[in-house]
């Protein structure tokens, strides 16, 4: 198995966007992205539907440091409402994905949601590692075998998101580990938090890094010592869209924190990642850059679940529309454009 993308179809897919009639590359990053999947799929004849959405879903006890304005409650609260269908992700992804509520380690158990538990929450990075390695091994393995399953049931593209209470947390402490930043740097208000809450939440990441001392040149133990199983999730489900071969569209910041982390332990799966948006969490654009990756929306979005993956399959639908259209040059009689110069 090859963990490099098909050239051959991806160039395929380039020059059949070339024959689109318009004009060349108008089209911009739409018609990378889908040159890219052209890659992923092994074939110029791109198909992006059926699709889910995998909300992955964990609590983290640092929660008991006072760093976010709600409960773990919460958490439970709205991996519920994705399995009744009410939730933000559930009203956005209407028509155009099915939606999943993964229990990776919530602290409650709650009926409706596939689990993949690995244990009930995290530990308090403050005051020692969240969990163990083997713990985060399993969690990184459950996500990767989750895409195999659902590819299994005929979809042909996954988007992750996440609902933690606490994970801004521990994802920030993640990021300050892997891109040697500090709290003050990357610490984002998250949900919403005061000046108050933002300092317990920049000395809780501080705490955490100093107490657990994680080897940034060693992406499990990072993910083990301040990360949250619903992180390593994700890490393994984009391990899986390389494994598989299955396109995967990030969501915001907590899942371009899992890409990164993905992308530590194996750098080619970066090649199967979609970008959707640019978080206004400050990580963000680091991470992103980092990872070398564009995102198409910039809607200073931060609500997660996958509402930004979400938000971007119609403008996938629309271009492949476009590109899977008959409005060719062939078809309407009148000669191609030319390639004059680099691209633009």
């Amino acid at each position: 198995m090859k963990n490099t993308l098909c050239e051959k179809a991806r160039t395929q897919a380039c020059m059949r966007w070339d024959n689109v009639a318009k004009p060349l590359h108008s089209l911009g990053r739409l018609e990378d992205l889908i040159a890219q999947i052209a890659g992923i799929q092994e074939t110029a004849d791109v198909q992006i539907s059926p699709r889910c959405v995998l909300v992955f879903c964990g609590d983290h006890g640092v929660v008991e440091e006072g760093v976010t304005q709600s409960g773990q409650e919460v958490t439970a609260a709205v991996a519920g409402a994705v399995i009744e269908g009410t939730a933000n992700v559930n009203l956005m992804a209407k028509g155009l994905a099915d939606v999943f509520a993964v229990d990776m380690g919530m602290a409650r158990d709650v009926a409706g949601t596939i689990v993949r538990k690995t244990a009930y929450g995290t530990k308090n990075m403050a005051k020692g590692p969240a969990m163990t390695r083997e713990q985060a091994e399993a969690a990184v393995c459950a996500g990767m075998e989750l895409v195999g399953e659902m590819k299994k049931k005929g979809y042909l593209m996954a988007a992750v998101g996440e609902m933690g209470i606490g994970n801004t947390t521990a994802s920030t402490a993640i990021c300050c580990s892997l891109l040697h930043l500090s709290p003050e740097e990357v610490t984002g208000r998250g949900a919403g938090l005061s000046d108050a809450g933002l300092s317990r939440k920049r000395r809780a990441i501080a705490a955490a890094l100093e107490r657990n001392q994680p080897d940034g040149e060693d992406p499990m133990d990072v993910l083990s010592k301040v990360g949250g199983f619903e992180i390593a999730g994700m890490a393994g489900a984009f391990l899986g869209g390389m494994v598989y071969r299955m396109p995967i569209v990030m969501d915001g910041v907590i899942s371009a924190v899992a890409a990164l982390v993905a992308a530590r332990l194996c750098p080619e799966a970066k090649a199967f990642m979609i970008p959707s948006h640019m978080s206004r969490e400050p990580a963000a654009e680091r991470i992103l850059s980092e990872l070398d990756l564009q995102p198409i929306l910039h809607a200073d979005m931060a609500l997660g679940e996958g509402t930004g993956a979400v938000a971007l399959f119609p403008l996938l639908d629309m271009a492949l529309r476009v590109y899977g259209g008959v409005h060719t040059f062939e078809h309407l009689g009148i000669d191609a454009y030319k390639e004059y110069g680099e691209k633009a």
